[in-house]
């Protein structure tokens, strides 16, 4: 780096404390909210109802030509 007007110098304090670290916190952040089905398990759920109707009209069809 330049040595001229424009460059920083450091500053040191002549007493007191260099620096100091605060012990690591908890740090609270926003809840992150889940959806309670997800599209997909919706989807399936309505696949398996659908197929649960279509078994139920075939025994009924079935039980009606017996």
């Amino acid at each position: 780096m330049p040595e001229g007007k424009a460059a920083f110098r450091e500053v040191l304090p002549k007493q007191g404390q260099l620096s100091a670290e605060d012990a690591p916190a908890m740090v609270l952040c926003k809840p992150k909210l889940l959806p309670l089905k997800s599209v997909s398990l919706e989807k399936l759920e309505q696949l398996q109802r659908a197929a649960l109707e279509a078994k139920k009209r075939q025994l009924d069809i079935d039980a009606n030509m017996e």
